[in-house]
């Protein structure tokens, strides 16, 4: 497919077919990252998704966790365990650099976008990666024994306490950056993918910054969908755990509905073709085809295919 490439993704599921499009759309790809779970460790600027995009596109993501990087050594955080700080959140030796140099930018009046580049560009990663805001928005976990800021919930906590809810501090006031603007009216886009991430706490944040998700639901172009959840269950991380405990089916069909004022296309996997029938009832297509990406081959072959049903929902 010529033209270029809009996926939004947070988490090691975008990221793992965002790496699988930039094989294929390398330059043409922009990858719209979540930043809502930011935050100050140390008195560092992490910013997990961002990073964990970055390195999988960069080559250098540990492939075992599919975050942090490959051949990580962790002495800083034995030090700061045994000089009784805070080790609860790994961060490791290699991965420290980015954070330090993240947080120096960003004090010397950088935006997190210009840092962002600069980051992917040493890398000499290809397709853009940008924050889908410059602004200060945070996840906060609403649970049965109070708010917990989302590291906290995620990391600190394991996910072991009961989601009651999700806010978001700061995103009414967060808008999209210029460049990310720029991404969704470029006459020349071809598509727009939401990556098989989770839909509470990645892609949510993403598409309540003011004008996105209006941006899809009116794009010229084919936006399509990739199902986060298969046969009942999320490939990784939270997200099934999520969707129970606020009441709703873990279903791709659950994914789809939250979607359906901007998909156009929906992807699910060969496990759930039997729900193919409802999500298409929704006014969406849908291509039933293998999503599980165990492998670098299943990343691309997932690409190609997704690229492949974007080009046929644009009569291409």
């Amino acid at each position: 497919m010529s033209g270029r490439i809009v996926a939004l993704a947070g988490g090691v599921g975008g990221a793992k077919l965002a790496h699988g499009l930039s094989a294929l759309c390398g330059e043409r790809l922009t990858v719209i990252v979540n930043t809502a779970d930011d935050f100050e460790h140390l008195g560092l600027h992490v910013s997990p998704d961002l990073d964990t995009v970055m390195y999988t596109l960069g080559g250098i993501a540990n492939p075992s966790t599919g975050w942090g990087i490959s051949g990580e050594t962790w002495n800083f955080l034995e030090q700061i365990g045994r000089l009784g700080g805070p080790g609860w959140f790994r961060l490791g030796d290699r991965d420290l650099a980015t954070h330090v140099l993240r947080t120096q930018a960003l004090r010397a009046g950088t935006r997190l976008t210009e840092v962002t580049d600069q980051l992917r560009n040493r890398l000499g990663i290809l397709p853009r990666i940008l924050p889908m805001t410059d602004a200060s928005v945070r996840t906060v976990v609403e649970t049965e024994e109070g708010p917990l800021a989302f590291q906290d919930y995620f990391v600190g906590r394991q996910c072991n306490v009961v989601t009651r809810g999700f806010r978001f501090e700061g995103i009414e006031a967060a808008r999209p950056s210029p460049e990310v603007t720029a991404a969704f009216h470029d006459d020349g886009l071809a598509a727009a993918f939401l990556c098989p991430s989770n839909p509470f706490v990645s892609l949510d944040p993403i598409l309540g910054i003011a004008g996105i998700r209006q941006s899809l639901a009116h794009c010229a172009c084919p936006v399509i969908g990739v199902s986060p959840i298969i046969g009942g269950a999320a490939v990784k991380g939270p997200a099934a755990k999520m969707l129970r405990e606020l009441g709703f089916d873990v279903s791709a069909l659950t994914v789809a509905e939250r979607y359906r004022d901007v998909l156009d296309g929906f992807v699910i996997d060969t496990v759930d073709a039997a729900m193919a029938p409802r999500i298409s009832a929704l006014g969406i297509h849908v291509e039933v085809m293998r999503t599980l990406m165990s492998s670098d081959a299943d990343r691309r072959n997932l690409a190609e295919a997704c690229l492949a049903f974007a080009r046929r929902l644009a009569g291409d």
